[in-house]
C-alpha cells in the first residue's frame, strides 16, 4: 500500500521556516543603551541625546528628548490619570551617530581585542576608547 503524502502541509512548514528566519534576525548596531549620540537626519538634526533603549530586531534606537510624540493613555486604575502624554519614540540607528569621547564629534567605531581578550570599541577619528555603559 502506497504512504500518503501531503504536499501542502510541507510546503507550508517550509515556506514558515523561511519566514522565521528573516523575523528573528538581529541587525548589528553600533550603538549601545547608555551612548551619547547624535542624530544626523530628520526633524531633530543636530540634537544629541542617551540611547534610552535598543530594538535589534528593527534596527531602531530610543532616545533621550528625541522625536516627542503625544500619545492618548487612560487611566488603567482609579488613582492614575488619563490625557495625552508626550514620549520618544524610536529613530532607525542609521539617522544617528556616537560621539567621540575626546572631541565631541561624531566618529564612526573601530573595534580592538585587549591583550586580556576583551573587545574594546574605539573612536576612528580620534582613537580614544568609548566605554560600554551598560
Amino acid at each position: 500500500m502506497r504512504i500518503l503524502r501531503y504536499r501542502k502541509t510541507d510546503r507550508a512548514n517550509a515556506k514558515n521556516r523561511a519566514r522565521h528566519a528573516i523575523k528573528v534576525e538581529r541587525i548589528r548596531m553600533p550603538v549601545t543603551r547608555g551612548d551619547t549620540v547624535r542624530v544626523l537626519r530628520g526633524e531633530d538634526k543636530g540634537k544629541e541625546g542617551k540611547v534610552l533603549r535598543v530594538f535589534p530586531k528593527t534596527g531602531r534606537v530610543t532616545i533621550e528628548g528625541i522625536n516627542i510624540v503625544k500619545k492618548h493613555r487612560k487611566a488603567r486604575r482609579a488613582e492614575e490619570q488619563s490625557g495625552i502624554i508626550e514620549m520618544p519614540a524610536p529613530v532607525h540607528h542609521s539617522n544617528v551617530m556616537l560621539l567621540d569621547p575626546k572631541s565631541g564629534h561624531p566618529t564612526r567605531l573601530r573595534a580592538r581585542i585587549d591583550e586580556d581578550g576583551t573587545k574594546e570599541r574605539l573612536a576612528v577619528k580620534s582613537g580614544e576608547s568609548i566605554p560600554r555603559s551598560r
